[in-house]
């Protein structure tokens, strides 16, 4: 579907993007991450045909795009970050404009723009002129034209940006829709977004590939590792002793909370959270202790991002 290989461009002196390869070969909703500067949309817009690349290639179901733009680009919707629509038409007249442009005619046309309408919802504001829509339909009339064409690759810059929370609610969605039966790439700021729609995440810094796997996965692989805190009733040495015998955690700080309570941060050494949290829990049960708080805190998609983008080459 989408082949990157060692794709590389410079403004002079600086790289942009630093020989950077990745393959989607499945449909899904693909999240594409990294901080200011580091390189997502001048990769975006060589994606698209847009910019030119410095070196390498970019293939759209196994089409140049440069050497086969026509074949290539057909097979992408687009939607950028800041949606070209004439605001003085309605979506209806918009959307046949840009299916005519995409070289649809006739009741192809037709029937391919009620089929965007339908997928978009926005059969109720067909009629209206687009600059009396709300940001949230502006953006499903957007996506609607990326739809036409029926292409095998749909690329969203920012989607849902400037949106409230209710249009983003929607637009996700609406995304997560479309990613059932096509290959969706989106670029975002919103991490908790990324993570709820996405199937897997790409993440680069500095124009690099730093990660590219399923949120489970990159969290399973992070190196910080999970955390368990435990108040309990029973004084700071008993609790020690008692979290210290299990196998799984790696290292225990114990503070004091008063007259026979205490605080615990259990560093955990495997994989499974949930197993220790469940043996800490018996351990103090099985000594007569009470709990009053049992927390794991596993790694997030922000503490992934901050460590793999800040985290440079040892990352």
């Amino acid at each position: 579907m989408l082949q990157v290989e060692h794709l590389t461009r410079r403004y002079g002196p600086v790289t942009a993007v630093d020989d950077l390869s990745f393959e989607i070969s499945e449909v899904g909703v693909y999240g594409f991450l990294g901080p200011n500067g580091a390189g997502k949309s001048t990769t975006m817009n060589i994606m698209t045909g847009c910019l030119s690349a410095t070196a390498g290639t970019v293939k759209i179901s196994g089409y140049d795009i440069y050497d086969q733009p026509r074949e290539a680009k057909r097979r992408i919707g687009y939607l950028p970050e800041q949606p070209s629509l004439y605001l003085g038409e309605t979506p209806e007249e918009y959307l046949r404009f840009v299916g005519e442009a995409k070289g649809l005619r006739g009741e192809t046309l037709r029937q391919q723009m009620e089929a965007v309408i339908e997928e978009t919802g926005i059969g109720e504001m067909r009629s209206r002129r687009i600059d009396a829509l709300s940001k949230g339909y502006r953006q499903r009339v957007g996506i609607a034209q990326a739809l036409l064409g029926q292409p095998e690759l749909v690329i969203l810059d920012e989607p849902t940006v400037g949106l409230d929370p209710l249009q983003i609610l929607d637009i996700r969605a609406l995304i997560a829709a479309l990613g059932k039966t096509r290959t969706v790439f989106i670029s975002s700021h919103i991490l908790s977004e990324v993570q709820t729609m996405c199937s897997k995440i790409l993440i680069i810094a500095r124009g690099k590939l730093v990660a590219f796997d399923t949120p489970e996965r990159l969290e399973e692989q992070l190196s910080s590792p999970g955390e368990i805190t435990v108040a309990a009733d029973t004084g700071a040495d008993a609790a020690r002793a008692l979290v210290a015998e299990l196998p799984g955690a790696a290292s225990v700080t114990v503070s004091e909370e008063g007259a026979g309570s205490c605080r615990l941060t259990v560093t955990a050494g495997g994989d499974d959270l949930y197993a220790l949290s469940r043996e800490i829990f018996r351990a103090f049960a099985a000594s007569g202790s009470t709990l009053s708080e049992l927390r794991v805190k596993k790694a997030t998609l922000e503490d992934i991002f901050l460590e793999l983008t800040e985290g440079g080459e040892s990352a």
